[in-house]
């Protein structure tokens, strides 16, 4: 995860860029039935909006900054942006509650949009936003919704580890075997989303055991990147990270992965587990019909193109747009099924507590 400072600052974003809209086929695969759009759908975001809004913004600044852009300049709204962290930006919102300042949020995992919903804080999201993202993709409540989504995966030194030796599971990283082999960066919220998706599928008693293990085995980096790093240049033999750290450093120099390789667990495996970022209104919004129409773009056809001709590498989720094409096709991930509403960040921080990793 991008380590940002604590410090909130107002961006006033607008658009002065002449942004095009790429042709895309149909083709989102997903576990689940997905409404359809069209370019016109995404013109219709809404004509009668305008105004100001203000979010709060946990996802890469780079990637919201095109989504703001093209925002500003399909509807004139005009989009302040404050950014930090996950699990900041959700404990400042339901700090400020009521009287938030904010009328959007945007995350990178799931957890923290968890809590917010769970504070009571979030507006239902507009149906024609819900109907543009697979079920697979978004809570079941419905009191937010996926934007984007990471993959799980294990980047490994190919001349360490042959390929008849890599782990059948990520449960596996906890066995013997492991120990001393492979890295991780607990303190951040990517890998604390991936422990609230374990313990959401094996129950308490197997995440406490696997993070007991975990503790035995394994080296501690600071982001995702470091850890990557560390594999990369021999320190460990593998990483649990997400996927796009590897194919975002390929896409530049690839100084920091030409000696790595990317594994996917699949299988429904835990280490398979695919990361929704989050976009929510607030019900304090003082602009909701802005707010409402930023999120209907993000997850419409254009916003998502944004996830599949750019930089960010992320998976595009909704409206029938394929991701990137370097990236390995969303269906072949088999990933498990997890309601994202129901990752529980409170029990993650204490279980990891407890077991020395945090």
């Amino acid at each position: 995860m991008k380590i940002r400072a604590n410090a909130l600052a107002g961006i006033a974003l607008a658009a002065t860029a002449a942004l095009s809209l790429a042709a895309c086929g149909n083709g989102t695969a997903s576990p689940a039935a997905t409404g359809s759009t069209s370019a016109s759908a995404d013109a219709a975001t809404s004509t009668k909006v305008g105004g100001e809004i203000t979010v709060y913004n946990a996802q890469h600044d780079t990637l919201t900054k095109e989504w703001v852009d093209a925002f500003t300049k399909e509807t004139g709204v005009k989009v302040t942006v404050r950014q930090g962290s996950d699990t900041e930006l959700s404990n400042q919102i339901i700090q400020e509650g009521a009287a938030s300042p904010a009328d959007v949020f945007l995350t990178e995992n799931s957890p923290a949009m968890a809590q917010v919903e769970n504070a009571g804080l979030f507006a239902d999201i507009d149906k024609a936003t819900v109907d543009q993202v697979p079920a697979a993709y978004r809570p079941s409540t419905n009191k937010w919704t996926g934007i984007a989504a990471r993959s799980t995966v294990l980047v490994y030194d190919k001349t360490k580890i042959s390929d008849d030796k890599l782990p059948k599971s990520m449960l596996d990283l906890a066995k013997p075997e492991w120990k001393g082999r492979w890295a991780a960066s607990p303190s951040g919220a990517d890998f604390q989303a991936i422990v609230a998706a374990l313990l959401e599928q094996k129950g308490e008693a197997a995440t406490t055991e696997w993070l007991k293990g975990m503790k035995d085995n394994f080296k501690a980096y600071k982001g995702n990147s470091t850890a990557m790093k560390a594999v990369n240049a021999g320190e460990v033999d593998a990483a649990l990270i997400y996927h796009y750290y590897y194919y975002g450093d390929q896409a530049k120099t690839g100084e920091n992965s030409k000696n790595v390789t990317p594994y996917f667990f699949k299988n429904q495996d835990p280490g398979a587990f695919l990361s929704v970022s989050g976009g929510g209104v607030l019900k304090s919004s003082k602009n909701s019909a802005a707010a409402q129409a930023f999120i209907k773009f993000v997850t419409g056809k254009q916003g998502q193109e944004v996830l599949k001709n750019g930089t960010s590498y992320e998976y595009a989720i909704a409206s029938n747009v394929d991701s990137n094409a370097k990236l390995v096709p969303i269906k072949d991930l088999q990933a498990p099924t997890v309601d994202p509403a129901k990752l529980n960040s409170a029990k993650v921080t204490d279980l990891m507590t407890k077991a020395g990793l945090l």
